[in-house]
């Protein structure tokens, strides 16, 4: 029965992200904000509250493997497994200010990480400092946002839903966010349970990989229709905001233990591969990420879920 409350709550998950991102992007048309300012924070809050539901619903029951394992899991299922798989199915162009400001504030967030859980735990002031880091990171964002605003003449986006439509939309979705978080939690600890395993290497691998479906299905569909452009700018984005936002916000609210695992081991590979990335993305003069460069980095995924579960 677990394993159908996981699923159910993976489905609640998504079908709720989704549709917090679309009354996100209704009420910004309403508002009259611009779509690269959508897309810079709604549309990446939307994307990253799988995992802020998943770590915050863990935290306060108690699971913190399961709270930082989500992320950190998430964020090595992103880079590794999600445009692995998109660079098979085509070739990814990367753009210079992606591995430029963006992929450094994704490494600082990552090794900031790795020091503030030193102590075996991240508390209201560790959380502070990682949240306000996000919101200096969204303010330099938006400002560089309006300048292309200006030379481009962006016009703000048609809501496609009426303003009251939009925040009922908007409150459903959060509501099936936690329902689904709360589902997935449950039924992940009780499967750990089940096999004897810990709630860490479940949250590594099930759950992180269960919140990574948004980003894998929105880079897959990006590279089959062409438009590339949007896929290692997302999946960066979306590392930024679920270390920043998601530990840094449920760290806030309810003190985070640190698996000495996760300290010693996971956190390490996560940082790895993101270096990975840049060094893959930079062997080539224009930036690309190659069907070959593609399946390294998913054989490396694959290898490390390999060697969770027989070594660690």
């Amino acid at each position: 029965m677990d394993y159908l409350w996981l699923v159910i709550g993976f489905a609640i998950l998504l079908c709720s992200g989704d549709f917090l991102v679309k009354a996100g992007v209704s009420l910004s048309g309403h508002f009259k904000i611009s779509p690269l300012i959508t897309g810079i924070t709604i549309v990446a809050l939307g994307t990253s509250a799988p995992e802020f539901f998943v770590s915050l619903g863990a935290a306060v029951k108690g699971s913190s493997d399961i709270a930082i394992g989500n992320v950190v899991g998430s964020n090595i299922a992103n880079i590794a497994l999600v445009l692995g798989v998109t660079a098979i199915v085509l070739p990814i162009p990367v753009l210079k200010k992606n591995m430029g400001f963006d992929w450094s504030i994704m490494m600082f967030a990552s090794v900031l990480l790795l020091l503030l859980s030193l102590n075996g735990s991240l508390g209201f002031w560790e959380g502070f400092s990682l949240t306000t880091i996000l919101v200096c990171y969204l303010i330099i964002l938006i400002y560089k946002s309006r300048k292309d605003i200006k030379k481009r003449k962006l016009e703000p986006l048609t809501p496609n839903m009426s303003i009251l439509a939009s925040f009922g939309v908007l409150i459903l979705a959060s509501i099936g966010l936690y329902i689904g978080a709360g589902l997935l939690v449950e039924s992940a600890k009780n499967i750990a349970v089940y096999f004897g395993v810990s709630e860490r290497i479940i949250a590594i691998t099930i759950v992180a990989l269960g919140t990574s479906l948004p980003e894998l299905a929105t880079s897959v569909i990006a590279a089959c229709k062409k438009q590339m452009d949007i896929s290692v700018g997302n999946i960066i984005g979306s590392n930024i905001f679920n270390i920043l936002g998601v530990i840094g916000l449920t760290s806030i609210i309810k003190n985070i233990s640190v698996d000495k695992s996760i300290l010693e081991f996971d956190i390490f590979v996560m940082v790895a591969i993101s270096l990975l990335l840049f060094v893959l993305v930079k062997l080539h003069k224009k930036n690309l990420l190659q069907r070959w460069k593609g399946g390294l980095l998913l054989l490396v995924y694959v290898g490390y879920i390999a060697f969770v579960f027989l070594f660690r």
